[in-house]
């Protein structure tokens, strides 16, 4: 296997952007960003332990570590979503409801 993600960016660009993200979930901003304890996908309020930071286009798909591309996730919602685009996680959450 090789060791670049699905649209090219190799592994030393995704570990440079997990490196960003780990210095942003130190600041003003992410606190701010996850004080409410709410998810960004199901809504739910969960403990500031029980959020992660997500990136709406994940790294393997060519996002970044921005402010515009990162939001709190409750570790269920991220563990589903995996690398998803939005689009696709929409169509997945769709498909998982009953008629």
């Amino acid at each position: 296997m090789d060791s670049f993600g699905f649209d090219g960016m190799d592994e030393a660009e995704i570990r440079t952007e997990r490196a960003k993200a780990r210095e942003m979930r130190k600041s003003r901003w992410w606190q701010q960003k996850t004080a409410s304890g709410q998810c960004y996908y199901c809504q739910q309020i969960v403990t500031f332990k029980e959020l992660t930071m997500d990136h709406l286009v994940p790294l393997t798909r060519g996002g970044r570590s921005t402010r515009d591309n990162l939001v709190p996730s409750c570790k269920a919602c991220n563990t589903l979503k995996k690398n998803m685009l939005p689009l696709e996680w929409e169509a997945y959450l769709e498909s998982c409801k009953t008629p």
